[in-house]
C-alpha cells in the first residue's frame, strides 16, 4: 500500500516512463467440434495447426494460425453449453468478425472456390485494397484483404 503522496507520485512517473509491452497472442473462436474446425482451417484455409493439447477427457487447447502468423492465432474453443452453442457462427452479431490479409487475393479466391467455401461478397476494389467476404464453416464472416501496395 502506498502511504504517501510522494510514493504515489514516484509510481505514477515510473508507469508513464515505462510503456507496457503487450500483444494479442490469440483469440477464441467458438466451434461445435474440434476436429471439424481443425480440418476446415488446416485443409481448406491452409492454416497451420500450432497446438492440440488435451486438457481433460473433453477439453482441448487447440490453436491454428495462417502460415507465418505464429504471433497471433486462433484458439478453437468447443462450445460446452446452449449459450455457447448459440454463439457458434455468430460471435459478431452478423458483422464481419475476422480480417485476413493476403499477398494474392486471386489465388486465395480460387482456393475458396475450389473448397466450396461460401463467398458472401465478391471481390471489390477500395482505396485500401481489394477485398472479398467469405463465411467459415460455421458462418462467421471474414474479410480477405489484399492491401494496396504502397
Amino acid at each position: 500500500r502506498l502511504k504517501s503522496l510522494q510514493d504515489r507520485l514516484i509510481l505514477t512517473l515510473y508507469l508513464k516512463a515505462t510503456p507496457m509491452k503487450q500483444r494479442i497472442a490469440y483469440f477464441a473462436v467458438v466451434v461445435k467440434d474440434y476436429d471439424e474446425a481443425i480440418q476446415f482451417y488446416t485443409k481448406k484455409l491452409h492454416f497451420q495447426l500450432l497446438e492440440d493439447t488435451p486438457l481433460d477427457p473433453v477439453k482441448r487447447w487447440v490453436r491454428v494460425a495462417p502460415p507465418g502468423s505464429e504471433e497471433c492465432g486462433i484458439l478453437l474453443a468447443k462450445a460446452k453449453n446452449e449459450r455457447e452453442l448459440a454463439a457458434v457462427g455468430n460471435q459478431s452479431g452478423g458483422r464481419v468478425f475476422l480480417f485476413l490479409y493476403t499477398d494474392d487475393l486471386d489465388r486465395d479466391y480460387q482456393n475458396l472456390v475450389n473448397h466450396e467455401i461460401e463467398i458472401v461478397r465478391p471481390i471489390s476494389e477500395h482505396d485500401y485494397g481489394r477485398v472479398l467476404v467469405f463465411a467459415d464453416l460455421y458462418g462467421n464472416l471474414w474479410d480477405l484483404i489484399e492491401p494496396t501496395k504502397k
